[in-house]
């Protein structure tokens, strides 16, 4: 996508020229019988470099938004009457027959937003070129890709929101499943199934809020700051944002024709959703091997020739969907990083990136949400693997610790107890054994400080869970007020999608509105 603009004035090196600025009598020259490009013309038309410097092709994604531009950019300049109602409206009219031909259609051009233009100019003649008044590719570029990202933003925000659904649902379903935690993949502490698919709820609400932070700063509109200097025409820069659906105006031209950084908050909160989603398809694919739980068919593939085998595909993509974006990423910021004001042609292979990024992040939101929601939990599998690898070790030290022993020292006492335990092949010791080495350590019985019930508690998997009532915790109660608080916070952030939604269709509205009354 070419950003820069302008017929080069004699002379001009940089190819700058009062068309930039969109000036009257530099438009009114196009489509006279020129042969080259509506904005290079001749000079700068030809040559074997010409299809490399073109993003036609992959600018169909940016038709729509181009549109929606220049259609608010010719109202506010004929309600600012820098160009005449009837020229506005043939314009208006002419737009309104290219997006019905689609983007097919367009004849060919260095990008999108120049086709347009040139197929305006075909239906209307030289006043076409009046529609570019007051503004540069620049900030028109600018305001395309902002103009379309928030959709995909919110789109992006949506399969955050139908995971966290699935994840909510099958939490409440499994709040006393017990399960084997891990640490270091080795058996850790026993937990639930609710606590450890909350675990990742949590992750993907914080995901959903670094989205909406970045859709609310992306929504800023950098139309009229023209090259990069702003334009003696009169314009409204704020009734233009308002008919797009702007929260505002970039404050300072310069910046607003140059920044990218939108693209990396973007890009950034994207692959941090990745890598959620990555971590989340990890563990089932893991849990999936061990029998503790069983993907939908709808979720599995099977082998070309092992006929009896089931596998975790779709989550395996999920996971690897966080390499693309994390290179996206990458990507994006290496192509940024060294880039000096005002606009750079490199600026032209940014975008694409995120692009690339939110489509195939969302699907794989969606795809999770899907793979978790229809899957099958073994509960016996669960509760047997539970208490393996002595994972209540914890549990009897704090109880030792609550009658008063030094928790390091209960922590020497408890660890002794499994080393002997794993001489003698045992996966845990039981009372007499733990009982032999306090004697040993403490210098008494450990019945001194605990009695056979509590012990007994601390050493099964179940009651070691539901002592663990503090906030956050596994024990059930805990779980209860952790599922209150994030389907509220579920509800809150489906409000603010529906309200940033709710914006831009009012916004379209509007616009609809006033071309309607020009057309």
């Amino acid at each position: 996508m070419g950003e820069e603009t302008g017929t080069p004035a004699a002379g001009d090196a940089d190819g700058e020229s009062d068309a930039d600025a969109g000036s009257v009598d530099a438009s009114e020259s196009a489509g006279t019988g020129n042969d080259g490009s509506v904005v290079r013309r001749d000079r700068f038309s030809g040559g074997p470099a010409r299809g490399f410097l073109s993003s036609l092709a992959a600018d169909e994604r940016l038709f729509a938004a181009d549109l929606a531009v220049d259609r608010a950019h010719v109202v506010m300049l004929a309600e600012q009457g820098i160009v005449d109602d009837e020229v506005a409206g043939a314009i208006l009219a002419a737009l309104d027959d290219v997006e019905d031909a689609g983007h097919g259609a367009l004849p060919d051009g260095e990008d999108v937003h120049e086709a347009i233009e040139a197929a305006v100019i075909e239906r209307v003649g030289p006043d076409g070129g009046k529609m570019h008044t007051a503004r540069s590719r620049n900030d028109e570029v600018a305001t395309c890709i902002r103009y379309r990202l928030r959709e995909d933003l919110l789109e992006a925000v949506e399969s955050t929101l139908g995971l966290r659904e699935a994840l909510l649902e099958t939490a409440a379903e499994h709040a006393e499943t017990l399960m084997p935690g891990y640490t270091h993949l080795q058996p850790a502490q026993p937990t639930t199934v609710a606590h450890w698919v909350l675990s990742y709820e949590r992750a993907v609400a914080r995901d959903a809020a670094r989205l909406l932070d970045a859709y609310d700063r992306l929504n800023r509109s950098p139309l009229g700051a023209a090259a990069f200097a702003g334009t003696p025409f009169d314009v409204d820069r704020e009734r233009a944002a308002t008919l797009l659906g702007f929260d505002a105006v970039m404050a300072n031209s310069m910046d607003a024709a140059s920044a990218r950084d939108f693209l990396v908050e973007s890009a950034s909160a994207l692959a941090a959703h990745a890598i959620t989603l990555s971590g989340l398809a990890e563990d089932l694919v893991i849990f999936a091997s061990r029998g503790f739980v069983s993907l939908s068919d709808d979720y599995s593939s099977t082998s070309s020739i092992m006929p009896q085998k089931k596998n975790p595909d779709t989550l395996e993509l999920v996971r690897a969907v966080a390499g693309d974006a994390v290179g996206d990423l990458t990507g994006l910021a290496t192509t940024l990083k060294g880039l000096p004001r005002a606009y750079n042609r490199d600026l032209q292979r940014a975008h694409d990136h995120v692009f690339a990024t939110v489509n195939d992040v969302s699907e794989a939101s969606a795809v999770a949400a899907g793979a978790v929601g229809t899957a099958t939990w073994n509960a016996a599998a669960l509760e047997a693997a539970a208490g393996e690898g002595f994972s209540t070790a914890t549990g009897v030290a704090d109880a030792l610790a609550m009658a008063g022993v030094p928790f390091r020292t209960a922590h020497e006492v408890v660890a002794a107890a499994a080393g002997r335990a794993d001489e003698a092949g045992a996966d845990a010791p039981d009372a007499d054994l733990l009982d032999a080495v306090a004697r040993d350590v403490l210098g008494e019985s450990l019945f001194e400080h605990v009695d056979e019930s509590t012990l007994a508690a601390a050493l099964d998997p179940a009651e070691s869970v539901r002592s663990r009532d503090s906030a956050g915790g596994p024990a059930p109660a805990a779980v209860s007020d952790a599922l209150a608080g994030a389907r509220g916070d579920l509800e809150a952030d489906a409000a603010t999608l529906a309200d940033r939604r709710s914006g831009l269709e009012a916004a379209e509205a509007l616009l609809a509105e006033e071309v309607a009354a020009r057309v």
